[in-house]
């Protein structure tokens, strides 16, 4: 998900939190370890700090988007706590838990996906269900807000309701890709999934042989090939993965790229993200 959304989660997860009994530093601790455990495990941007090899695509939502780093994060996190507010309390240690379980787990639910069971597994989890920009999950959270405002229930109670709903609509969504993406399992060698911006619209990316395709579709019965892209299998990546490594990487990363080899480039693209005419992850060479 972006940062907004992690953002939200942990204001969330703080506002799903009972304080009513608890101390102005325990306040302060479980705001500290809902935000700061929304957004931990993004701290892997910085390998780009000393990324020379290429290896960035990997790292970013690598190890620190384990399930097995989960605990650890939630050890540091109330840690931390410990050293700035003096507060010892095993809830910091289970809402850190919780935090950062949120941030890796929906993590995996779009295109993206994450290491999530890295380092026992390099495979990227990745379901495509759910945009990495939720529009639903923003307004299920603002409705909450208002909600609040104008009622006298519980915060604490009113959170816990707010996120039963995201729930339910990640269910619903997720859901819908699986019964789409077994409709067209059939139809191609390798496919995969991508929710739209819009509720209950994906994108199914299919590849046979020299051809993927990207169709527009729902359960509805919508079907709309947006775009027939021609790869080229057959062609000869080793100098481009010699002189771009990022190639080579995002070769290992996505499920199946195209392959361009024309008279002017030599290069790759994850056709997941595939808009208007081209797509973000493309490395090349000039022929």
């Amino acid at each position: 998900m972006d940062s907004i959304t992690h953002t939200l989660f942990g204001l969330a997860i703080y506002g799903g939190v009972d304080k009513r009994e608890m101390s102005k530093p325990m306040k302060s601790a479980t705001f500290f370890t809902a935000i700061v455990g929304s957004h931990i495990p993004d701290i892997d941007v910085i390998s780009q700090l000393w990324d020379t090899e290429g290896q960035y695509q990997m790292w970013h939502r690598g190890i620190t988007h384990s399930l097995f780093m989960v605990p650890v994060w939630a050890v540091i996190l109330i840690a931390v706590c410990y050293l700035i507010w003096g507060v010892k309390d095993r809830r910091l240690f289970y809402l850190g838990l919780f935090a950062v379980f949120i941030h890796n787990t929906s993590d995996i639910f779009n295109a993206w996906g994450t290491g999530y069971f890295e380092p026992f597994s390099s495979v990227r989890l990745t379901f495509g269900t759910i945009p990495i920009v939720d529009f639903v999950i923003w307004s299920i959270l603002l409705l909450g807000f208002l909600y609040k405002r104008l009622n006298k229930m519980a915060t604490h109670r009113v959170y816990h309701i707010v996120g039963a709903c995201i729930a339910l609509h990640v269910i619903i969504q997720s859901f819908q890709g699986y019964v789409l993406y077994q409709q067209y399992s059939e139809r191609f060698d390798q496919h995969t999934l991508s929710a739209s911006f819009i509720p209950w619209n994906f994108s199914v990316i299919g590849k046979t042989k020299e051809e993927v395709q990207i169709i527009e579709t729902n359960l509805l019965g919508r079907e709309h090939v947006s775009y027939v892209l021609e790869s080229s299998p057959e062609a000869d990546l080793e100098k481009l993965f010699d002189e771009v490594p990022e190639a080579e990487t995002l070769y290992e990363w996505s499920p199946f790229v195209v392959i361009v080899d024309d008279e002017e480039r030599l290069g790759i693209y994850d056709p997941r993200f595939f808009r208007n005419g081209q797509s973000f992850l493309f490395e090349y060479i000039e022929k």
